[in-house]
């Protein structure tokens, strides 16, 4: 089992990682962080976005990273499990 700041840290570490050479900057919309079900569920977008919240700078198709507390494994959601995350 893993505490929400570690998962914060984990959510932190496995978009940079993900971030292909290239891509606008990205970060986490950390006032959207919830939890559900022990599932932490991290949203991101560009930096630019949330930094002004002009709907023309965000990014589309950034499904939110999950973290499962209970084991720390972390990956992106899937369009599939839109109802779960979307309604935390």
């Amino acid at each position: 089992m893993i505490s929400e700041k570690d998962a914060q840290r984990v959510v932190d570490e496995f978009l940079q990682k993900s971030r292909a050479l290239g891509e606008p900057e990205l970060a986490i919309d950390w006032a959207e962080v919830k939890v559900k079900e022990g599932i932490l569920i991290a949203p991101y977008n560009s930096s630019v976005f949330l930094r002004s919240r002009d709907s023309r700078e965000q990014l589309l198709d950034c499904w939110p990273i999950l973290v499962d507390l209970s084991t720390g494994q972390v990956r992106f959601g899937e369009l599939s499990e839109r109802s779960f995350w979307k309604d935390a």
